[in-house]
């Protein structure tokens, strides 16, 4: 019998520096993911396919299976029939259990129908922080028309952090160069794009009935200084003890601290993305003009984004000369109205 406890938090990141600079956080997938692998275990997780430029769920038997599936993923995966082939796993399988990870609606779903299949007992459900999921017809497109004009995409990443954990880069590799992504990113951070259920989650909460939730453990340089690492921090939302016996079990692995709701506050744990302004507007502009239009149009920066973000870049290499933030918009603001 698996009970609800009151929600424990914690932040916590992968001992390993080589895992924590191959993870889009701390490390908390492949640490979870390593204790099922290593005793026969397996595990459902999201993998990107190269073939159909998609994202879906595989069941997972080996470290080289489970790291194609590390990494954020900016784009609706696909369950396909991954329920019914976990089922069957766990039946050929009567001494084994099964790790479950995927966002909070996927993985409430698992988790009510493995419940109806007598199953609970034998699977742990993780879910992850959600900002939401965009319209996969518009990464089809998006992949569709950079193939091409430049070839087949052989690898991507949404969170790699040779810049670090708060500024990662996004690209894709083609004929072993990197392609930036970076549109497609804004294009996915401005809200344009999300399936209107993301705009009604009920996932969007520190109390869940999963037993674990993990993500980014945003504004921890100003909560916890002391515990901050530049390359990466997970959270750790613990919400049953089966999820407390799972955190005790994997901990010895991760440089940890216990936290609580208020120090890691995000916005996808209080409430859901809000509908953009211009989401009208830009579904009108696909219809009418297509992906290659809304790239343009939607995923720039604008002028002013673009003088701030180079004048932030001149500031850090000179040291700062006592330049603040409020100096830096002012001057964006005057020259996107000279260039005006």
């Amino acid at each position: 019998m698996i009970s609800e406890i009151q929600t424990q938090v914690y932040a916590g990141r992968v001992k390993d520096k080589e895992t924590l600079m191959l993870s889009s956080s701390g490390g908390a997938f492949t640490v979870l993911s390593d204790f099922f692998l290593e005793k026969g275990d397996a595990v459902v997780a999201n993998v990107y396919n190269y073939q159909t430029n998609t994202s879906e769920f595989r069941s997972i038997q080996n470290k080289s299976e489970r790291d194609a599936a590390r990494g954020s993923k900016y784009m609706q995966s696909k369950p396909g029939e991954i329920f019914c082939e976990a089922y069957q796993w766990l039946m050929l399988n009567p001494e084994r259990k099964l790790l479950f990870v995927g966002m909070g609606c996927q993985a409430d779903g698992f988790r009510k129908y493995a419940e109806m299949r007598n199953i609970r007992n034998r699977v742990f459900i993780v879910d992850i922080i959600c900002h939401g999921s965009p319209s996969p017809k518009l990464w089809k497109e998006y992949t569709e028309s950079l193939e091409k004009r430049k070839g087949k995409i052989t690898y991507l990443t949404f969170k790699d952090k040779r810049n670090g954990w708060k500024s990662p880069t996004a690209f894709v590799k083609i004929n072993g160069k990197e392609v930036s992504i970076s549109d497609y990113v804004r294009l996915f951070y401005n809200r344009c794009a999300l399936r209107p259920s993301c705009h009604e989650c009920p996932y969007t909460t520190t109390e869940r009935r999963t037993d674990l939730t993990i993500g980014d453990f945003w504004h921890i340089e100003e909560t916890i200084p002391k515990f901050y690492d530049p390359n990466g921090n997970s959270l750790f939302l613990i919400h049953t003890d089966r999820g407390e016996q799972l955190f005790n079990s994997i901990k010895d692995d991760l440089d940890y601290c216990q936290s609580d709701t208020k120090q890691c506050w995000q916005k996808n744990l209080e409430s859901p993305t809000p509908v953009s302004e211009h989401r009208q507007e830009f579904w009108k502009d696909y219809q009418r003009e297509g992906i290659e239009f809304i790239m343009r149009k939607y995923g720039r920066l604008h002028f002013k984004t673009r003088v701030k973000n180079k004048i932030v870049k001149i500031i850090l290499v000179a040291g700062g000369g006592g330049i603040t933030s409020d100096c830096i918009s002012c001057y964006a603001d005057y020259s996107e109205r000279r260039a005006a």
